[in-house]
């Protein structure tokens, strides 16, 4: 990094994060506290106020900010598909922001650059992961969710869950606080305090139906970050299966979530999968048919000929 990009680092850096330390500069651009005392320096006699406090660090004048900056390509694709990004995975409104955002990205963008923007955008394209039907039920639900959240209110709806018992699926009602939105491979995920379960629960915003804001409010609790948020793993059992070489590089492509390895074998690929119950993997362990054997534990081999006999039955 030179000397010019290093000091409008700087710059950014303080603004962004407020006081700042000498050290704490030259360890972010791996420096020199020496270099730092001559950039700012540099910056102050540039006309920029910082403001140094001895024993504290350096801040902005407040109300001062950065005039208009100029982007490189990179950092305007960078941007502009980030733009794509929310628009293709938020809500409408949203996606309409994104648009909106993009659409004076590319204006401001010199000629050049937003040519070169543009040719290097058309080698990339972002698809929804899911259905159209999903993703219009995720649309609706983050965009009251996302209210709830930012206004502390309580959020009803009623929630569908796969079961193992011949009904096949269990409707509930669930009151819930809404604490935040978290994206997990393409799909949108609630967590919130569930007052039927009495505990944080995760909830998936496709099989959400009938949400609605309610007026009673609710707190967030003073020690919950969702930054760092890790939920308690509940997957005790271990699955352990061996697939046909035939099948293997496909299965690797497959990256269910339970899947904790794989490893490549004489017999073919050994995967090791942690669930809560057998049934959280039957459906997707029958749909590789006989390119994939259960070699434990016993109560999923179990499921699985049941099923199978089930099918064989519906044939006959």
């Amino acid at each position: 990094m030179n000397k010019t990009d290093r000091m409008l680092a700087i710059l950014l850096e303080i603004q962004r994060k407020g006081m700042q330390r000498a050290e704490d500069l030259a360890s972010t651009f791996e420096t020199s506290v020496r270099t730092i005392y001559r950039d700012v320096q540099a910056l102050s006699e540039g006309g920029v106020p910082i403001i140094g406090t001895p024993g504290t660090g350096y801040s902005l004048m407040e109300g001062y900010f950065l005039p208009p900056i100029s982007f490189s390509v990179k950092e305007a694709v960078t941007l502009l598909i980030g733009s794509d990004f929310i628009e293709k995975t938020f809500d409408r409104d949203y996606g309409e922001l994104a648009k909106s955002a993009r659409e004076k990205i590319e204006g401001v963008l010199p000629l050049g650059i937003r040519k070169e923007a543009e040719h290097i955008r058309g080698t990339m394209k972002l698809v929804k992961s899911a259905g159209k039907e999903d993703y219009e039920r995720e649309s609706i639900g983050m965009d009251k969710l996302r209210c709830a959240i930012l206004e502390g209110l309580k959020v009803s709806f009623e929630y569908t869950r796969w079961s193992p018992d011949k009904d096949g699926n269990r409707q509930s009602d669930r009151t819930v606080h809404p604490y935040g939105l978290v994206l997990v491979k393409g799909s949108w995920i609630l967590v919130g305090y569930c007052e039927l379960r009495q505990d944080i629960r995760h909830f998936r915003l496709t099989r959400m139906t009938q949400v609605s804001l309610l007026e009673e409010t609710f707190t967030f609790p003073p020690d919950f970050n969702l930054s760092k948020y890790t939920p308690d793993d509940d997957r005790h059992l271990e699955v352990r299966l061996l697939a046909r070489s035939i099948v293997a590089d496909r299965v690797k492509e497959s990256r269910n979530f339970y899947i904790v390895s794989m490893i490549d074998t004489s017999e073919g690929l050994l995967i090791i999968l942690r669930v809560r119950a057998p049934e959280d993997v039957l459906h997707w362990v029958l749909g590789w048919g006989a390119d994939v054997k259960v070699l434990e534990p016993e109560s999923l081999r179990l499921r699985v000929r049941e099923e199978a006999d089930r099918v064989s039955q519906q044939y006959r």
